[in-house]
């Protein structure tokens, strides 16, 4: 079988590599249901595939081993934006010069093409890649354990069962104890996502949850 044109070629395994990374990218920072993490294998596998079909320059893939070791130390260390542009600089040179044709050796990849993707590289990863990593860095905020000893208001009447408003949230709440809507209450025990509250002292209703 007759393989394309070689710049051909050379251009389309560039796409599949910068998919890959891409792909790979967005996995490390949102894991989750593993269809982008083969997505990301797949297109690595087949942009991979270009070094068994054209010749490549190894400072290039160099630079794409060190883009993936910045992208690592972006994810656990100190100055994470800095070490994300580096990465993205450095991922995005050793794709782009990957690959060459012979003779002459030079870059395969179309001026054009590369610089639309290397544009694309560096947004994607300052504004996707970076606001997910800096989500996975601080975690979740959600801590209903944070609302116990709080004072709220009762939105529904509760006998025993109804809704209240504490700590910035509405929150489904039994009380042992009749209460009306409107009145104040204080968070005794959390279980789960429901809450066991009382009606407030007197010196505790003039606050608001």
């Amino acid at each position: 079988m007759q393989l394309p044109d070689p710049y051909v070629l050379a251009n389309l395994l560039y796409l599949m590599l910068v998919a890959g990374i891409w792909l790979a990218a967005l996995a490390l920072v949102t894991p989750g249901t593993g269809v982008i993490e083969l997505l990301a294998v797949a297109a690595l596998a087949g942009g991979g595939a270009g070094l068994l079909l054209l010749p490549a320059n190894g400072w290039a893939f160099a630079a794409l081993v060190v883009g993936v070791l910045m992208f690592g130390v972006a994810l656990t260390g100190r100055r994470p934006a800095a070490w994300l542009l580096g990465s993205a600089v450095a991922l995005s040179a050793g794709s782009v010069f990957l690959f060459r044709v012979e003779p002459g050796g030079g870059p395969a990849v179309h001026p054009l093409l590369a610089g639309l993707t290397t544009a694309g590289t560096l947004g994607f990863f300052w504004l996707v890649i970076r606001k997910a990593a800096e989500a996975q860095r601080i975690g979740p905020v959600f801590n209903p354990a944070a609302v116990l000893g709080q004072v709220g208001e009762a939105r529904t009447s509760l006998d025993p069962t109804g809704a209240v408003y504490v700590g910035g949230e509405l929150w489904s709440a039994r009380s042992a104890m009749p209460v009306v809507a409107g009145d104040r209450v204080r968070v005794t025990k959390v279980d789960g996502l429901i809450l066991d509250v009382v009606p407030a002292e007197p010196d505790e209703r003039a606050g608001a949850g």
